[in-house]
């Protein structure tokens, strides 16, 4: 039978941290025991999500003027000096309607802009805050992105250029597309996870050929 030296302070440290694991599971409340708990300055800094009714909506307001100067400065290099898109690699941003959105008038290719496409007015703040600038992110004061907002809704003649935009005017603003989209009507499920003889049979009707993947004697390289 082989014996083995046991450090004191090792066999200390395992058996208190048994102790501190088994602590963590007491009660009804889940405790790891690291991590502190964030402030309300810190969950502020992630809660600025903005609904589609307006909730959420900061303080602040913006002119036409100042969105178009912001726009210039901080949008057109992607979505074009008239926000009619960026070459096919970023989208346009104004024009068309939602009848163009249908296959039977632009057969592959919708034309899907704030005005034709988007549901709710709150939103476009609330991406253009969260997402905006590209590679700069959330560096746009409120009242940048209203000015940026209400410049997009002008152009797209959804919004009173001459009238600033703020949260209750946002909140005013019905999209053209408003009823374009549907709640999925599919209840959730929960399927067992089929482990063996899960079908009788199986074939493959069809493959990707992008050449991306080697075949043949090449994947064996």
């Amino acid at each position: 039978m082989f014996k083995f030296p046991v450090n004191k302070s090792v066999l200390g440290l395992v058996l208190g941290g048994v102790l501190m694991t088994s602590a963590a599971y007491a009660g009804d409340e889940m405790k790891y025991g690291f991590g502190v708990k964030p402030s309300d300055k810190e969950i502020a800094g992630w809660d600025i999500d903005i609904r589609p009714d307006g909730q959420g909506l900061p303080a602040g307001s913006g002119s036409y003027e100042d969105g178009e100067a912001l726009y210039a400065e901080h949008c057109a290099a992607c979505h074009g000096d008239f926000a009619d898109g960026g070459g096919g690699r970023y989208p346009p941003l104004v024009g068309g309607t939602p009848n163009e959105l249908a296959q039977s008038v632009r057969p592959g290719q919708p034309h899907k802009t704030i005005g034709s496409y988007w549901p709710y007015a709150s939103t476009v703040f609330d991406y253009i805050k969260r997402a905006m600038p590209f590679g700069n992110a959330q560096s746009l004061t409120d009242d940048e992105v209203y000015a940026i907002t209400g410049f997009l809704l002008a152009e797209n003649d959804l919004h009173d250029s001459d009238e600033p935009m703020d949260a209750e005017a946002l909140k005013a603003v019905v999209m053209p597309n408003v009823d374009g989209f549907v709640d999925d009507p599919r209840p959730d499920v929960k399927n067992p996870h089929c482990m063996k003889d899960c079908f009788k049979f199986v074939e493959i009707t069809s493959k990707a050929t992008l050449g991306v993947t080697p075949t043949g004697e090449e994947a064996l390289r």
